[in-house]
């Protein structure tokens, strides 16, 4: 068994964007099947875990944050100890920087940091292989961030893959405006939403691989051609002030905005000579002073 590490660990904890999400349909099991190409960003949580006799506890510089069992950083901590039937602790610190209620995995991401935090601290209890199931019992997005790069994700989000290194190629490192207005948009409502309109909301599995497919065959295309999301309907046809805006970067600044997830956060790729100043102005004035906006980078 290796060596339990003395001290406090320090992880960073990703944001991602969905660069591309077809919903394809509903399961017996109260989940969705969906396809997805899902990127990292620079934009990360800090967490900090220090050892303790037993049991885990959570702070969070964030007040509007829970520091209960409903935090998946908790739930993480949980399902870790009963995997493996380690009997430690550990005090967990949370310095957040994702916005919640955004589609940007800042959960999901925060618990695969306290999985790989205790992994160590009980000397590697779990291979990947093992800290992967745990994952993807924690919550559908975490599996993801288990992975380095972009990857493709299926099933409800459990079934995870590495994206050709040629396709990220194409948009490794590229400047993101990321912006998500002051409301959040709750993830089982958006998912309901689709459910009730079913079939006409979901994207048949064989034309959302056929699209995916068509990309990453078309050597060069630039992301551009994969953006797509199919949750954005749902979302829009609630929340109004998604789709003026987005329709206002289209037409003002010329950009191609998205909704990441099942939102609210929405971004838009920039390029490298794009001044930010006028963007954030902008965002601010339609959004109101409150609205988190942040030019990011992809990892």
């Amino acid at each position: 068994m290796l060596p339990v590490p003395v001290g406090t660990l320090k992880l960073s904890a990703p944001a991602k964007i969905n660069l591309f999400l077809a919903v394809t349909g509903a399961r017996g099991d109260g989940y969705h099947d969906l396809l997805s190409v899902a990127a990292k960003l620079t934009l990360a949580d800090t967490l900090a875990v220090d050892p303790a006799d037993g049991g885990f506890t959570l702070e969070c510089d964030t007040a509007d944050i829970p520091v209960d069992g409903t935090n998946l950083v908790l739930k993480a901590a949980g399902a870790f100890a009963a995997a493996t039937g380690w009997k430690g602790g550990a005090r967990f610190r949370l310095e957040k920087r994702i916005p919640f209620g955004a589609g940007l995995g800042g959960a999901s991401s925060d618990a695969v940091c306290a999985l790989r935090a205790l992994n160590t601290l009980s000397g590697g209890l779990l291979d990947e292989a093992g800290l992967a199931r745990v994952a993807a019992a924690v919550g559908s997005d975490c599996p993801l961030f288990l992975k380095d790069g972009p990857i493709v994700m299926r099933g409800r989000g459990e079934q995870v893959e590495s994206l050709p290194k040629e396709a990220y190629a194409r948009f490794r490192g590229m400047r993101i405006l990321l912006f998500k207005p002051g409301f959040p948009i709750p993830t089982p409502w958006a998912y309901g939403r689709l459910a009730a309109e079913a079939p006409r909301s979901y994207v048949p599995r064989a034309e959302a691989e056929a699209m995916l497919a068509g990309w990453l065959t078309a050597k060069g295309a630039p992301v551009d051609r994969l953006l797509f999301n199919s949750m954005e309907r749902a979302a829009f046809s609630k929340y109004a002030a998604l789709p003026q805006v987005i329709g206002e970067l289209r037409e003002r600044f010329q950009l191609l905005p998205r909704m990441s997830g099942s939102g609210s956060a929405c971004f838009a790729i920039l390029n490298e000579d794009a001044p930010f100043g006028p963007l954030e102005s902008h965002l601010r004035g339609a959004l109101g002073q409150g609205a988190f906006v942040v030019e990011t980078r992809l990892a």
